[in-house]
């Protein structure tokens, strides 16, 4: 009997072995979230911003060019996180820019909800390591923040943003900017900058645990290109001229290096904004200072490619790149609001930076690139941030590294941000939840898995009747097919509804009512149903998300410091209040 030992230990040793080959080995998952980059803001995607990391992972992926998120980010990032719908998540709307009326509502907490699991809690469970370095905006409290939401390991920032260069706040939103490490308020080093801290934090992170050899999931959220728009001197100068033509010549030359690269249709229609400036109007003093700012928004995003491609050599290095899918995309499209036209913002700001030319993108400096470089930016879509145009929920995505994918083309399907996850589960091997979670009933997931469609499988995500609604700040869309119903408040839109092919029209062009009247009626009923299904709330008549957010700063920031100061001056600040929304009212003749 003992000579037979050693002979079962072996063939028990060699069963072991081809097991552990026959079961590949699941992957590591980096998602690479930058804020408030449009449409053709990265290379692959039309820009001459260089991006050469984001492309190279374009190149070994897939890019799709009919993808589609919400307006402003953390509605969708509620969604990347737990593929449920916002109002359902319990980020109906931002709380800075959420109005008084829907406070507490079911739905409109402006914090992810416990009845839905998040990518991170999915994968934990599942024996992934789970990470996240830089912008959170989904809960500030104990109980909301990542410790709580499925992350081993966390360093975020929990508001909408903050400087990039030093520990402040970027907005009189704030009284201070909120970082947390692991769930404990935290300081920033002091040689810091975002994009290079938050791939330091990824790094360190991974490199703690990967000894074991357990896959991780790693959530990067940047800052880049958020306001403050700042940058490296060096990475700005690059760009020194590249935009001395103007606004409406990039959006143009987007446009255009968009079609030769097949994202959109040969002749796709392009409108001109209402808000976009004539270039030939300003004087040479407003064209180079306009050119700057553009020119350190290039600079920033220039300087996050080169952070993920830090990232990537790091990952290459420690032999972990082959088996790690990657996906980056924006929260929302461009930013048009340029803070100093608000003007209790434009006071703060004045106390707080400089907005001189030559300091521009430095420490201790302010800009953003306005409404006319956002629609550059969002070329050749129409609208940006806040409103329901194709400019601000139409933002690039590129995921590569999923084994047997076809590599290197464009997918042309419409997509949506609540297909991320879904996708993710599918790829490490993990069994999609079906609205119940270790026995608890929680939201379902809405969205599909993008598996199939990396595959070459199919070349449909969703069946052509699947009606997908959105609604943010009053703004709405409700999406069927190859077509959109859609309507934004003014001063972009007209609060009006239109319908668009966008498969054939992302520019926004041809509005379709006319010609298709049932459609048009049939989707205006599926968006009602939406609002009925999601609890989505009216908005009150006069809102404005620049005004919202004034009295937001107004209640959470400058009220409170001045009754700690002076009680005589909240009362004066009360009476100037009400006279704000009085006077906006009157004017909107409400």
């Amino acid at each position: 009997m003992t000579p037979i030992k050693p002979l079962v230990l072996a063939m028990g040793c060699l069963a072991f072995t081809a097991h552990c080959f026959a079961t590949p080995q699941r992957p590591n998952i980096v998602v690479l979230v930058a804020d408030d980059w449009g449409y053709s803001d990265v290379g692959a995607f039309g820009s001459e911003i260089a991006t050469p990391n984001i492309d190279t992972l374009a190149r070994e992926g897939v890019r799709f060019s009919d993808f589609h998120v919400t307006a402003s980010c953390s509605p969708t990032r509620s969604m990347l996180m737990t593929g449920v719908d916002n109002h359902r998540n319990g980020v109906g709307n931002m709380p800075e820019t959420m109005p008084d009326e829907h406070l507490g509502k079911p739905g409109y907490s402006g914090a992810l909800n416990d009845n839905a699991v998040t990518i991170a809690t999915q994968l934990k469970d599942s024996g992934y390591h789970t990470y996240i370095s830089g912008k959170w905006h989904l809960g500030k409290t104990p109980d909301t923040l990542p410790p709580n939401r499925g992350f081993e390991r966390s360093f975020i920032q929990a508001d909408s943003g903050s400087d990039n260069w030093e520990e402040r706040p970027y907005a009189p939103l704030y009284d201070k900017a909120a970082w947390f490490e692991n769930g404990v308020p935290a300081h920033l080093p002091k040689n810091y900058y975002s994009s290079t801290f938050i791939v330091d934090k990824a790094m360190e992170y991974i490199d703690q645990d990967r000894q074991d050899g357990q896959p991780f999931f790693a959530y990067l959220g940047f800052q880049a290109n958020h306001v403050p728009v700042q940058a490296p001197r060096d990475m700005i100068d690059k760009y020194h001229g590249r935009y001395d033509q103007g606004w409406t010549a990039l959006r143009k030359a987007r446009r255009d290096r968009a079609v030769e690269l097949g994202l959109i249709p040969a002749g796709s229609g392009m409108v001109t904004m209402g808000s976009t400036a004539d270039w030939d109007a300003q004087d040479a003093d407003q064209k180079r200072y306009e050119a700057r700012r553009m020119e350190v928004y290039a600079g920033m995003g220039e300087t996050m490619d080169r952070e993920i491609g830090r990232l990537i050599a790091h990952l290459k290095a420690t032999g972990e790149y082959d088996r790690t899918v990657f996906v980056f995309l924006s929260d929302n499209g461009s930013e048009p609001t340029d803070p100093y036209d608000i003007p209790a913002v434009r006071m703060w700001l004045e106390m707080n930076y400089t907005r001189q030319l030559d300091r521009l993108g430095s420490k201790g400096a302010f800009t953003s690139i306005g409404p006319s470089w956002a629609s550059a930016a969002a070329s050749p879509l129409s609208g940006y941030k806040f409103f329901a145009g194709e400019g601000g929920l139409r933002t690039p995505l590129i995921i590569s590294g999923v084994p047997a994918m076809q590599t290197d083309r464009i997918v042309k399907a419409f997509t949506h941000v609540t297909d991320i996850v879904p996708t993710l589960l599918d790829v490490a091997g993990v069994p999609a939840h079906n609205g119940m979670y270790q026995g608890r009933a929680v939201e379902p997931m809405i969205g599909s898995s993008l598996v199939p469609v990396l595959k070459g499988v199919t070349d449909r995500v969703h069946p052509q009747d699947q009606a997908i609604g959105y609604e943010l700040s009053g703004s709405a869309a409700l999406f069927k097919g190859d077509y959109k119903l859609v309507k934004s408040l003014k001063p972009v839109g007209n609060e009006q509804w239109h319908l668009y092919n966008i498969a054939t029209d992302p520019g926004e062009v041809n509005d379709l009512q006319q010609q298709m009247p049932e459609r048009f009626v049939a989707m205006q009923a599926d968006y009602a149903e939406y609002v009925r299904v999601n609890g989505v709330l009216p908005m009150p008549a006069g809102y404005d998300y620049m005004h919202q957010g004034q009295l937001y700063a107004l209640k959470h920031v400058v009220i409170p410091k001045l009754k700690a100061a002076a009680p005589a001056m909240v009362a004066v600040i009360v009476m100037l209040l009400g006279g704000m929304v009085w006077w906006r009212r009157r004017k909107r003749g409400v």
